[in-house]
């Protein structure tokens, strides 16, 4: 993926210190850089996006915001990783140059959740935040994909997406404790920043740009077909639509799952342990990822995974109890973001070095999903008084995706198709 290493002319005239960082970075080994990428994936997506949806709970008790007005701050975030994701099509920038503003970004807008501005600037954060995600997400799986790729270890990008699950844990469990403390949502949202800024301090180094490679004969005479592998064929475009069903599908339980817990389970400790219990699941379903060969077809997992899916946000409307509440959290946070990696294969395999203009475009049809979950969600309380039938809205969305992904095996074998 030589694009993604490029760099301008005045990194080729670094300092010595810029040069021994690069080296350093080099000699990163696969498990370094898989953790690197973990880490990363758990600043943006466990913290910049997901602290919001414990936190929710307790920035409505505090009064700082209504329903209303936190399913905005929701959409406004979904709007910002929508853009950071179609932007990721058209630049061509250095991998880990964007990956570092993106952390720092993340940690500065943290830290604007804390401060003094109420709605119009809490929106301008999250919007931005959504930003930094959707960029940090492209570029920390196409660098962290090539890489491992490159050392001959690419069976540990599960490990990369492991990242979302445990933040989502270590920031719903932490929430928890500070309900039991009876601390307000700004002092959350602090002790959130502090997390990110030591966990990006930890990772640093290991996202150092190298050196762009010279380019042989054979290199340049591969270009052509490099070029022309990557089309926006009926498979592509099928493969795009598919990925935005999970956006859509999953959003409603990722967004107000600790309010509907404590709205159909009044007084319950149960109910700030949920959104911890989904964590855990998408740190086991990225384990499990890392478990399956290479040689299985893509499609087929992510039809496994839309199901599970699928049945896990319909488990919470029609099991409405603790049970129920912990099995939907479980099987809705296993597929979460194994799926995404069977998606990021699967563009790998599709448009090859060209990859992550195929992920930024898949990344922004799942951002056009998650825009539509939270104002559908709120319209339908408002009219209903409930979650279930937007949570029922999102299960369909879910298994229409796993019947298309099911078709495309039919439509689309992998024999003859290039790897």
């Amino acid at each position: 993926m030589p694009n993604l290493h490029s760099i301008d002319p005045e990194h080729a005239a670094a300092t010595g210190a810029g040069l021994a960082a690069r080296a350093g970075a080099r000699k990163a080994g696969p498990v370094a850089v898989a953790m690197a990428g973990l880490v990363s994936l758990a600043v943006v997506m466990g913290i910049g996006r997901f602290a919001f949806t414990p936190l929710l709970p307790l920035m409505l008790h505090d009064g700082s915001v209504t329903l209303h007005q936190g399913g905005w701050l929701a959409t406004v975030n979904y709007i910002g990783y929508f853009l950071g994701a179609a932007v990721c099509m058209f630049i061509r920038p250095d991998a880990v140059r964007m990956v570092r503003w993106g952390l720092v970004a993340t940690v500065l807008l943290t830290l604007g959740m804390a401060l003094p501005g109420g709605m119009p600037a809490w929106s301008l954060w999250r919007t931005a935040a959504g930003v930094a995600s959707a960029v940090v997400m492209v570029y920390t799986a196409g660098w962290c994909l090539q890489r491992l790729a490159e050392l001959g270890k690419p069976e540990l990008a599960g490990l990369i997406f492991c990242g979302p699950g445990l933040g989502i844990v270590v920031t719903g469990l932490g929430t928890s404790g500070m309900v039991g403390a009876g601390w307000h949502a700004d002092y959350g949202w602090l002790a959130f920043t502090a997390l990110a800024a030591v966990l990006v301090a930890a990772v640093w180094r290991v996202f150092v740009p190298e050196p762009a490679p010279v380019p042989s004969a054979a290199v340049q005479e591969d270009v052509p077909a490099d070029n022309h592998a990557a089309r926006l064929d009926a498979q592509t475009w099928t493969l795009t639509l598919a990925y935005g069903l999970a956006g859509f599908g999953y959003i409603i339980t990722a967004t107000f799952l600790p309010v509907i817990a404590r709205e159909a389970l009044p007084g319950t400790v149960w109910a700030d342990l949920f959104w911890p219990i989904f964590g855990a699941g998408v740190v086991a379903g990225a384990l499990l990822a890392t478990r399956i060969g290479m040689a299985h077809d893509s499609r087929k997992l992510l039809t496994i995974a839309y199901g599970m899916q699928a049945l896990g946000v319909a488990l919470a409307v029609a099991f409405p109890t603790v049970v129920g509440f912990a099995l939907s959290s479980l099987l809705a946070g296993l597929p979460f973001t194994a799926l995404v990696a069977f998606a990021m294969r699967e563009a790998r395999r599709l448009w090859g070095p060209h990859a992550p203009r195929l992920m930024g475009l898949m990344t922004a049809s799942y951002g056009l999903g998650q825009i539509a979950g939270p104002p559908l969600a709120t319209a339908l309380v408002a009219r209903t008084g409930g979650f279930a039938s937007s949570l029922a809205c999102a299960a369909a969305s879910l298994l229409l995706g796993a019947l298309v992904f099911a078709w495309m095996r039919r439509a689309w074998p992998l024999e003859g198709a290039r790897s």
